[in-house]
This record gives C-alpha cells, sequence and structure tokens, in this order.
C-alpha cells in the first residue's frame, strides 16, 4: 500500500505501521494517503493499546517529497499532510514514533504530532526547509510545545539538526534505545512493562484527556490554518520559495534574489 506496511503484534495490542520506500521512506501524498487508511481501520479496535510508527532500512524518514512542494502541488500536499498531522495528533490510542537514522521535514513533524517518542542514538531531527526557501507550518506550531520555545525557534530559523540526547534533554524523545538492542523488540519490552497491563479503555480516555487538556489539537487548527494559508499566499508565488525547491531537485546552489 504506497510504501506502507502494517501488522499487528503483542497479541493485537500493537499496531505497527512501516514506511517502507527504497529512498529515504519519503512521504508522498500516496504514502500519507495511504498511513491515514491504515490507522483510521484501526481506531475502533478495543483491545488495541499501541500504534507504532517506524521506517524501514535504518531511517525514519527524509520527509515529505520535495518535488511535490512545487507550487502546481503543493496546496493539495499541504492539505493532505496536515489531514495526517491532526488524525495522529487526535488519535484515541497512543502513537509511538520509533525513531532511527534521519528524521527530517515533514516526518519530524509527524514525530512532533505522536503521542510518545523513541529514538535509537543514530537519531537525527530536524527541519531544514528554510534551507530550500520554505518554511515547516506543522513545527511552526507544534515545536514550542513540544520541544520548548528557544530551541523550536532555532531549528526553524536555521535548519539546524539534533541528536537523540538533545531530543531527550528537550523533553521530546521518552527514551533512547540502548546501543546494541533490536529497537523494536526493545520498544515492546517497553510495552510489555508499561502499557500491556493497563485497561485499553481507560488508556484511550487517558489519551484524549492529555490532548484536549494540553491545548495541542487547537494548535492544529486556525493557528496551523494560518501558516499554511501565508504559505499558499505568499511563499508559493514568489521566486525564492519556487528556487530552493528547484535548486535542491537540480542538485545546484539556490539563486536567490531575496523576494
Amino acid at each position: 500500500m504506497a510504501g506502507v506496511r502494517s501488522s499487528t503484534l503483542a497479541d493485537g495490542a500493537v499496531l505497527r505501521v512501516l514506511l517502507d520506500e527504497p529512498r529515504g521512506n519519503v512521504l508522498s501524498m500516496a504514502m500519507m494517503g495511504a498511513i491515514g487508511e491504515i490507522l483510521s481501520a484501526h481506531c475502533g479496535a478495543e483491545a488495541l493499546k499501541l500504534v507504532v510508527l517506524r521506517g524501514a532500512g535504518g531511517s525514519f524518514s527524509f520527509g515529505a517529497s520535495v518535488p511535490e512542494h512545487r507550487r502546481e502541488t503543493a496546496p493539495a500536499m499541504l492539505a493532505r499532510f496536515h489531514e495526517l498531522v491532526r488524525l495522529v495528533a487526535s488519535y484515541p490510542i497512543p502513537v509511538a514514533a520509533l525513531v532511527e537514522g534521519r528524521c527530517l521535514g515533514g516526518a519530524f513533524e509527524l514525530v512532533l504530532a505522536s503521542h510518545l517518542v523513541f529514538a535509537t542514538s543514530s537519531a537525527v531531527f530536524a527541519c531544514p526547509e528554510i534551507k530550500l526557501g520554505v518554511v515547516p507550518p506543522v513545527f511552526s506550531v507544534l515545536g514550542a510545545p513540544r520541544l520548548g520555545g528557544p530551541l523550536a525557534e532555532q531549528m526553524i530559523l536555521t535548519g539546524m539538526e539534533i541528536g537523540a540526547e538533545r531530543a531527550r534533554v528537550a523533553g521530546l524523545a521518552l527514551e533512547i534505545v540502548p546501543d546494541g538492542e533490536d529497537p523494536e523488540a526493545w520498544l515492546l519490552s517497553w510495552f510489555a512493562r508499561n502499557l500491556a497491563p493497563l485497561s485499553a479503555f481507560s488508556l484511550r480516555e487517558a489519551t484524549h484527556a492529555a490532548r484536549h487538556g494540553s491545548g495541542l489539537l487547537e494548535r492544529l487548527g486556525a493557528p496551523l490554518e494560518a501558516v499554511e494559508r501565508r504559505y499558499v499566499e505568499r511563499l508559493l508565488p514568489s521566486h525564492d520559495g519556487n528556487e530552493g525547491i528547484e535548486a535542491f531537485i537540480a542538485r545546484r546552489p539556490p539563486r536567490w534574489i531575496h523576494a
């Protein structure tokens, strides 16, 4: 299904959603739709206690498709992606991101919408959109509450990367998978200790309370809509908002005119 595979683990208590595209698990619109379909199909499973998002091949994902950032497709891509982010953020069952290797751009934004984040020591998080002449809308509204305001602002303005330990210190990553451990087996062991003994019904209620009580979902309403609208109305018609994308695709330095 469009580069996504799913399976149930732990006697149906865990749903694994695996991003599996050969070139960096890039989140195309087709893949976004496939993830959404899988999540929608399982949201009513009464025994389900955890969803695990993971990337195949040693990296979580290099982010959303750069060609789909072109002005012809960007509005539809943003709408599809923000629909998926809202689905993950409001999902009735905890969603855990298991991050290995590169987790960039839209993939990092998807992780920010998840309820729990686990990282291996190889994990690298960044939203490098500014280097392409654009901005990350979801990161702009979720970065501060999930990472802290100063770090989020530094990342959005510079495109800088952070590693697993800094993500843990910032409060985003719950735990770092010990080196030498199989990440999925380790996470299932964590699940067995921490979530498996709990009531699936009560866990859903706690998930709802945490997300609705924190105000995080409201940030994905009007604030995200405003950032998305400005992206479409100002960045997409601009020279530099397209030049960075085209330069990346052509593998050449961008030629900014600062407008």
